[in-house]
């Protein structure tokens, strides 16, 4: 059995899933850092290694549940606990709604939040068993206040955060906690694609005037998974600079 608490980030070979995995690395946790792309999750693994810390790829296509399913399985097999829990992995296919093909609403939906729920469900005894089980779920300012042309996304990270609260509900007697961080506008590739000028038109409304680095999504997490954090849970942490307040 592993001594240290493990824990498991999906989406963990960039942006910020890559940011969760380094700093739970850095607190002590061993990270399974699960995604796709093989190549990546080595480099981010190697970076936690250079770093001092401890973490092992798993690739995985979260859309398939039954895969999802066993991978997780296989961690709790490995390791003999899972005490962190953190969904982070997700799509976008951005479209006005008079145009979006069942697909991508399906897809979205799929990927975001069923992937969650099969992942909670899986790994739940798992983190019964821990003294200190925590579930972590990255959602979003689309899911709070939702955002033209992202109904399947904002549909899908609204549902986060209802599955988020009900999962709290459940799973408060055995003292594990689940809570939710919603990211606004981070730094990362999916910000990147953006041009100057819809940049600059973005930070005139977030109070702050910039944009948020996916260390400061990881920061969140980090105090969410530790155990100052005992005593929170239902609850969805905003992390956007006071855009939608």
């Amino acid at each position: 059995m592993t001594e240290k608490r493990v824990a498991l980030v999906t989406g963990g070979s960039r942006g910020i899933g890559a940011a969760i995995v380094k700093q739970l690395a850095k607190d002590g946790l061993h990270v399974v850092a699960m995604a796709r792309n093989v190549d990546k999750l080595a480099e981010v693994v190697a970076a936690v290694t250079a770093d001092g810390g401890t973490a092992e790829p798993l690739a995985c296509d979260i859309a398939d549940g039954k895969a999802l399913a066993a991978a997780i399985e296989g961690i709790a097999d490995k390791h003999g606990r899972l005490d962190v829990l953190v969904n982070n992995a997700g799509i976008t296919k951005d479209g006005l709604i008079l145009r979006m093909d069942d697909s991508d609403f399906d897809d979205v939906i799929n990927t975001n939040l069923k992937s969650a729920f099969v992942a909670i469900r899986t790994a739940a005894r798992s983190i019964m068993r821990s003294k200190t089980g925590r579930i972590v779920n990255i959602s979003s300012v689309s899911g709070v206040a939702g955002n033209a042309g992202q109904a399947n996304y904002a549909a899908s990270k609204a549902g986060l955060i209802g599955l988020s609260k009900s999962v709290a509900k459940e799973l408060a007697g055995k003292g594990v906690t689940c809570n939710v961080v919603a990211p606004g506008f981070i730094t990362t590739d999916m910000t990147d694609v953006l041009n100057d000028k819809i940049k600059d038109t973005v930070k005139q409304v977030i109070p702050l005037r910039r944009f948020g680095e996916a260390k400061e999504i990881a920061a969140a997490v980090s105090f969410l998974a530790s155990e100052g954090a005992s005593y929170i849970t239902g609850q969805v942490l905003v992390v956007d600079g006071g855009m939608v307040m």
